[in-house]
Parts: structure tokens; sequence; C-alpha cells
């Protein structure tokens, strides 16, 4: 059994391609929309997503900048103040740590600290999450981090049509967006809508596939393993719910509580290091919220505590497995 109530009819592109239709569109729709970055105009970014975007709008618009995470995004936060919507690439996730303060004290911040006097409405997307033997420096799963931060938002697209839907919705929002792209992610391809106006809406979960006999919270590359899990369990007659948050700030949890109550079981799923994920954080609001609905403890698969190794396969000894999904869903629901 399996059911997707959020499939979009449309054209099959590639994830990176949806993310570069999504600034190519809000550029077209709003000319206060433009892009700064290392490498992201000549070269169209270190994984190519931001290819032709230059030649479309310009170098004054989408502008590239030397190695510096510090003075993009503290640049980024001077021009939303001065009223465009910069939306800004750092090549690794893992940067954030390098454009910290501008991060987490300008961008979350001002527009609180300042009493609501201006908004701050600028993306910056994070390409996030092990591909190819990166090493311990690019490899890194740092959303929770984001979340722990009040006043920033949180997006983490896990399909192609989440990816240009809530990018969108991103460039729209007043408020400042991290957004978390998997480059795992990059060349899968999914169905995506035709109209420049459909949008992913954050703080709406999308509920990937429909079951009984678990709920299972997932997001980024983790959402198509869990799936594939869900696919290797059903002859055995173990229906997984798999719940993919979509952004993590906000967090549909209503969603996820509404399943618990439906399914009595909860298995979090992500690829961030297991202690103090944001999978600590979801069960944790669950079991106030439905404890009595739990007919076994909630169940966490993630990524090991350690440095991400640079040898590709033992990279991905470091990440859930379908296989590890597969034996920790029989295990709890045999409890």
């Amino acid at each position: 059994m399996s059911a997707d109530v959020t499939v979009p009819s449309g054209r099959v592109i590639g994830y990176g391609r949806a993310i570069n239709e999504a600034l190519a569109e809000e550029m077209r729709r709003d000319d206060r929309v433009w892009m700064m970055g290392q490498d992201i105009g000549r070269m169209g970014g270190v994984f190519g997503v931001t290819r032709g975007l230059q030649d479309e709008f310009g170098s004054m618009r989408v502008r590239d900048t030397a190695i510096n995470e510090t003075f993009i995004v503290g640049g980024a936060a001077g021009a939303a103040l001065a009223g465009t919507i910069p939306v800004v690439e750092l090549q690794f996730a893992d940067f954030l740590f390098t454009a910290a303060d501008e991060i987490f004290h300008k961008l979350a911040k001002w527009r609180y600290m300042h009493g609501g006097q201006f908004t701050m409405p600028v993306v910056v997307r994070l390409p996030t999450g092990v591909v190819g033997g990166a090493g311990a420096e690019h490899s890194q799963s740092l959303e929770t981090i984001a979340m722990h931060v009040p006043g920033l938002k949180v997006a983490v697209p896990a399909s192609p049509a989440d990816a240009k839907g809530l990018l969108k919705s991103a460039i729209r929002d007043p408020n400042p967006v991290l957004f978390f792209e998997h480059k795992g992610l990059y060349r899968v391809k999914g169905p995506v809508s035709d109209s420049p106006e459909d949008l992913v809406p954050f703080g709406v979960a999308r509920v990937a596939r429909q079951g009984t006999s678990m709920t299972v919270v997932a997001t980024g590359l983790m959402v198509d393993r869990v799936l594939e899990a869900a696919e290797q369990l059903a002859p055995r007659g173990i229906e997984l719910e798999v719940i993919d948050p979509r952004t993590l700030v906000p967090l549909d949890i209503d969603t996820v509580v509404g399943s618990v109550e439906k399914t009595h079981r909860l298995m979090i799923v992500h690829e961030a290091s297991r202690t103090a994920g944001f999978g600590a954080e979801i069960a944790a609001q669950v079991q106030e919220r439905a404890f009595f609905a739990l007919d076994a403890p909630v169940w966490r698969v993630c990524g090991t505590d350690t440095p991400l190794p640079q040898d590709p396969d033992l990279e991905q000894a470091c990440i859930p497995s379908t296989d590890e999904i597969v034996t920790a869903a029989l295990a709890l629901a045999a409890i």
C-alpha cells in the first residue's frame, strides 16, 4: 500500500534543474531578486545548479565573489536592508560556520532587535550531505544547528517538486531562510509543475507514503531510502507511513502526531549525527503530545557521531542505509 497525496503533474526534471528554474522564475518575476556567491556566475556553481543564469540576467544580478563567506552573507544582510532580495550560495553547508556571525546573529536577530522596523528577506542556499567522498569539512548535515537559533527558517527539500516549490516560497518570504539542498539529489528526477505560481508552503509536511504499522519521519536523501525500505517491508505485513516534514522550521508536528495516533509507533531517520540531531527534538515533541498513543519507545536511525571519512564507501557506512532502516523497522514492529 502506498500513496502520495502531493505528487504534482508536469515535466520530469532533475532536482538541480528544478532549483535553477525556481531561481530564474523568481528573478523574472521580481527585479529585486539577485544572487551572489563563489563561482555561481560564469561557472554556474560548483555543482552546475546556477548554470545559464548569468547569461540571462547579467553579472550585476548574478554576481561572482571571492572565497569569503563572511562577505557573502554579510553583504546580503546589508543588501536586504536596502530593499533587495538576495539569494546567496555557500558552496558547502559546512561553510555556514565561517559566516556564523552573519547568519546566526545578523540575519536571525536584527529584525527583532530593531523592533521589526525592517525585514530580512535573505535566502542562503546550502548544498548539504555526503556525496562522493568530499570529506569531513564538506559533507556534514547541519540543519539541527540552524533549527536551534530563533529567527531562522529551515527548509530541507527531498524531491525536485519540493526543491522548486520551497525555494520559490523561501525567496518570497520576508524572513531569512537557510535552504539545505542535498548534493546527492541534484541528479534525481521527478515531476515538477509547469506553473511559475505553484509554491510549496512552509510548515506543511508531505505524507510520502501511507501506512498503518508505524510512522517514519525522514528528510532529504533519507526519504527515498525509507521509501525503498517500505517496499521491502510491505510483503512482510509491515506498512510504513512515511512523512517528509519539508521544513524543520516551521515544523509541521501536527501531521506527525496525527500519524502516530494512527500507527502507535514512531521512528525518525536522518543523515545528521545522532546526538542532539533533530530526531531528538521530534521525539520529545511527540512524547509531550502523544505519549499515551505510543505502544513502543520512539526510535532513531541516524548518522554516526564521527567526522565523515573521505573514502566514499566508509562515508556511506556513516549514514543510514536502506538495510539498516529495514532492520530497525522490523525490531520496532516486534515490540
